[in-house]
């Protein structure tokens, strides 16, 4: 039966660490309130805390993201700026973009196509 609206499926997150700082964080499912969510925050900021300063978010696995996930992305791109880091974005769908656009957080998240795209503007 079909009802008209998408249920997200939960957050999970995959952290992997790459040399010089660099963390490729990988999300899938719907971005929003919740556990999960929660989840996906203390595991990124425990890899801050640990010396990531880079770190590239893939947000190709995500469909939907509501005002908690905008907000814990924000926050991360806060957390990094204050240790002179820099946060990318990748894989954003969509529907995903507009909300950035809407939000006009796109003028502050740099988003790339891809991970390697995201990767090389790190090395930079």
């Amino acid at each position: 039966m079909k009802t008209g609206y998408n249920v997200a499926m939960p957050l999970s997150v995959a952290i992997e660490k790459l040399p010089e700082g660099t963390a490729v964080v990988t999300l899938s499912g719907g971005m929003t309130l919740g556990t999960s969510l929660k989840i996906a925050d203390a595991q990124i900021h425990a890899a801050i805390e640990e010396g990531i300063t880079r770190m590239v978010i893939d947000l190709t696995g995500v469909e939907y993201v509501d005002s908690a996930g905008l907000g814990m992305l924000v926050y991360v791109y806060g957390t990094l700026g204050e240790k002179h880091g820099e946060l990318r974005l990748c894989g954003v769908a969509p529907r995903v973009q507009s909300l950035f656009q809407m939000t006009k957080t796109d003028v502050f998240l740099a988003i790339d196509a891809d991970r390697e795209e995201s990767l090389a503007a790190l090395a930079r």
